[in-house]
């Protein structure tokens, strides 16, 4: 905490504030005007583009992102209950500078954990475009993706070290017995809201995943690494302009210490349509698999891997339905969470993912 006010509402985005917020990097400038646009479709966070005037050359860009708590009461509830905003600041607070995955550079960062009130003012990677969930992704732009993963989850593997952030390594059985409660809970109001668009592969799924929950979330998963959780189109920034990085990972509200392959069947179940993914999945897995061993993991056999693919197939599925009951409800929210559940029950169903909990 610091002793400046957390601007997290728009309209306390004022001049004086940047100029207080960024004074380190300012050297005795001040921010003279602001302009704010809205940016972004997330639903657990309002985000806004700053153009920013100053009174002299200095080194802060021009324009910056603010990520700035939901508007919507609903999201905000959810977000604190369950620590998402907590999670994002203190990532890019501590260990974001410790990992090589291109993440947006972190200006300015302020939370109080008690009213889930909370600011960062992030890099505005302005050549750089978002992924579309609804609208899939290129093989070439998939193998990108996954290949960013390696520089997430390689460092940290299998290490102790990461069960010391409280806000990462959360109470794991009490989260497990969370997870049992809740998404039983969930399926039933996701039955009820989309009966009318659910198909047959997503109520086959669906009634496999509950019937054999814990098969699921009481499983051994281990080794652990630090896992994005959202790992998924609208959180990626591909490259769309001269100087842009090829890709650039933001929303971090869902990083959790977990099982990095999570991560990779959660991107390749819905970002590729089913086609695409069929035929390239387990190359792009394998290719995975290879870059941490060459990033210096030791022990994890392709087998183990690709097991633990199949069963993470999941993961898209728990999303979809917990997520999309969560957060405030939105036109383009129910038809993304309508793709994610249906790629992701195929995704799941072609695996035969279900006989892995039943077993």
């Amino acid at each position: 905490m610091t002793d400046l006010r957390i601007a997290d509402t728009p309209d306390l985005l004022t001049a004086e504030w940047f100029t207080s917020a960024l004074s380190p990097a300012l050297e005795g400038r001040k921010v003279t005007r602001v302009a704010l646009a809205a940016v972004g479709t997330g639903q657990m966070c309002d985000s806004l583009r700053a153009s920013l005037t100053f009174d002299g050359p200095t080194a802060v860009p021009s324009t910056l992102i603010a990520k700035l708590p939901a508007a919507d009461e609903t999201s905000r509830a959810t977000a604190r209950s369950m620590g998402s905003y907590e999670n994002e600041v203190r990532f890019y607070q501590q260990l974001a500078g410790d990992l090589p995955m291109r993440t947006p550079e972190v200006w300015y960062a302020d939370i109080d954990v008690e009213t889930a009130s909370f600011v960062l003012l992030l890099e505005d990677l302005a050549n750089s475009r978002a992924g579309d969930q609804l609208a899939g992704c290129s093989v070439e732009q998939a193998q990108v993706a996954v290949d960013e993963l390696v520089k997430l989850h390689a460092p940290r593997w299998g290490d102790a070290g990461l069960a010391e952030y409280p806000w990462l390594h959360r109470d794991p059985e009490m989260g497990q017995q969370l997870m049992m409660n809740l998404i039983p809970m969930m399926w039933d109001g996701f039955q009820r809201r989309y009966d009318a668009e659910l198909t047959a592969e997503v109520r086959e799924a669906g009634s496999q995943l509950v019937d054999h929950l814990a098969g699921y979330v009481l499983a051994e998963t281990s080794p652990w690494t630090v896992v994005h959780g959202d790992y998924r189109l609208d959180n990626l920034l591909f490259a769309d302009g001269p100087g842009a990085p090829p890709v650039a990972v933001v929303d971090w509200q869902t990083v959790t210490h977990g099982p990095g392959v999570q991560d990779v069947s959660y991107f390749i179940g819905a970002g590729l349509l089913p086609d695409a993914r069929r035929e390239v999945e387990r190359d792009l897995v394998r290719s995975y698999h290879e870059g941490l061993l060459a990033a210096g993991v030791e022990g994890y056999g392709w087998e183990a891997c690709w097991y633990e693919y199949r069963r993470q197939t999941w993961a898209g599925l728990v999303m979809a339905i917990v997520a999309s009951m969560l957060v405030e409800r939105t036109e383009r929210g129910d038809r993304m969470f309508m793709a994610m559940a249906t790629r992701h029950a195929g995704h799941a169903l072609d695996h035969d993912a279900g006989a892995l909990l039943a077993g």
